[in-house]
């Protein structure tokens, strides 16, 4: 028997680099209103921006860390040691050519020109704190699709901005997105007008390379009446000694009959501390998809969520979390039924390596006057060995008689008898382990774009070869 792992060129540190980069713009260390006064001087924003970011970070100041989970591992974070703003431009480049030839080379490492030109309509590569490319295939942009970073969406399309900023995510929500509102520079912002179909997908890439850092991207994306729009997000960042915080808030609105596919694979390094807030609105027959894939990070905190508010409308969260050791994948979803025939599927793989611990911390919520709601929730977690962790904590509040809920938890460990029996047809430990935890999840990667599922596959490899022995 024989596999194709070994023929997979991988390089287990593609991530793991940095350039000594002359940053044009720095706001310093730590966190107080003249960084606020810097971040909208050097973007040249309006005053009503302002005024929200001095409002966000009262309410971050004022808002404790989380006190019901992972607070041990949150008080680590020094927030007066974190740099929130540095960039090398405020505006990105429309031309690869035109990109600085560090971050070029960093990008190009990456994969991600190439990427462009095979298959993607339209590519920001971001930078630490801006966009240092953002470029949509002509044919896409004569669609009407606006695809912009988060700073020109703001200044250049206003009236669509505004309506939903802050509106699906309030600054309040919690300390963390009260803090990405403080300080949010860069990001995605796309715009899907009616009945567009975009037959491509777009993509971000967010790049940090400077430590002690804070990335604070702020994305939204509104696909209007009928239309359809496929996101896919990557993120790395090299490996630093010292604390780096990641802290996104994505808003994504479907409106009356349209699609939104968001895809994450993220592959921080164990220093990260990825703490995102991620939600969506559906209205009436429109269909909401997050795929999420968290690999690395010393903790991430995410649990992308659909408020179905209008009548069949459908959410979807598919996640895997691998946590190897010294790693906390804290992971799961929430589903909020507002409306009729409201239909919510929740479907969450884990896997914990060594001392690694994943967690899956789930909200669905159906209220008593709604009739003709569906909910499916699936947590399988797979331990590796007798020092790793799973934890579920699913909260499911239905009320009344006229809806129905599904839900299916399963925990088992990587059976000695299948890894033997593996290696007795030829293949090292690591490779057996890799093929089990690949056929574990291979259900939710065959939905993943074929770029990103190899991608992930080879992630796992790396993950699963350096488990054993």
């Amino acid at each position: 028997m024989t596999t194709n792992t070994a023929a997979l060129d991988i390089d287990r540190e593609k991530g793991n680099f940095k350039y000594d980069v002359e940053y044009e713009f720095d706001a310093g260390v730590g966190l107080n209103e003249g960084v606020i006064d810097y971040i909208c001087d050097v973007k040249g924003e309006d005053e009503w921006i302002r005024a929200f970011r001095k409002k966000a970070l009262k309410t971050f100041q004022e808002k404790p860390l989380p006190t019901h989970w992972a607070t041990k591992d949150l008080e680590v974070i020094d927030f007066d040691k974190i740099r929130y703003y540095l960039a090398q431009g405020s505006k990105p480049k429309r031309s690869w050519d035109d990109v600085p030839d560090d971050i070029k080379e960093t990008f190009e490492r990456l994969g991600i020109p190439e990427q462009e030109r095979k298959f993607l309509a339209g590519v920001e590569a971001q930078f630490d704190s801006e966009a240092a490319y953002s470029n949509i295939k002509e044919a896409v942009g004569k669609q009407g699709v606006i695809f912009v970073g988060s700073t020109e969406g703001l200044m250049e399309h206003p009236e669509i901005f505004r309506k939903w900023f802050g509106k699906v995510i309030p600054t309040g929500d919690n300390k963390f997105s009260a803090l990405n509102s403080a300080v949010f520079s860069g990001g995605s912002f796309i715009y899907v007008p009616p009945g567009v179909k975009v037959s491509h997908p777009l993509q971000a890439y967010f790049r940090i390379n400077a430590e002690s850092f804070g990335q604070f991207e702020r994305t939204l994306i509104i696909a209007d009446e009928g239309s359809e729009v496929t996101y896919m997000e990557g993120c790395t960042a090299p490996k630093f000694n010292t604390a780096t915080l990641h802290s996104a808030v994505v808003e994504l609105v479907a409106l009356k009959g349209a699609k939104i596919e968001y895809i994450t694979v993220q592959n921080w390094s164990s220093n990260v501390f990825n703490l995102v807030t991620k939600r969506a609105i559906a209205e009436e027959g429109a269909t909401v998809k997050w795929i999420d894939c968290n690999i690395g990070s010393r903790l991430t905190m995410k649990y992308p969520g659909v408020i179905l508010r209008g009548r069949k409308a459908r959410g979807e969260v598919l996640s895997i979390a691998l946590a190897n050791d010294g790693q906390h994948q804290d992971t799961g979803a929430k589903m909020i039924h507002l409306a009729d025939e409201t239909t919510s599927n929740i479907i969450s793989k884990s896997i914990s390596v060594g001392e690694g611990r994943a967690t899956y911390r789930g909200m669905v919520s159906i209220p008593k006057h709604l009739k003709g709601c569906k909910n499916n929730t699936e947590c399988d977690a797979l331990l590796i060995n007798e020092h790793s962790r799973t934890d579920t904590y699913p909260a499911i509040t239905v009320r009344g008689n006229h809806n129905s809920v599904q839900h299916e938890a399963s925990v088992s460990k990587v059976s000695a008898e299948q890894i033997f029996y593996l290696m007795s047809r030829g293949l090292t430990e690591a490779e057996a382990m890799s093929l089990s935890v690949n056929g574990f999840v291979n259900e939710l990667t065959r939905q993943f774009p074929m770029e990103y599922s190899v991608e992930l596959k080879r992630l796992i490899d790396l993950e699963m070869e350096g488990s054993v022995g």
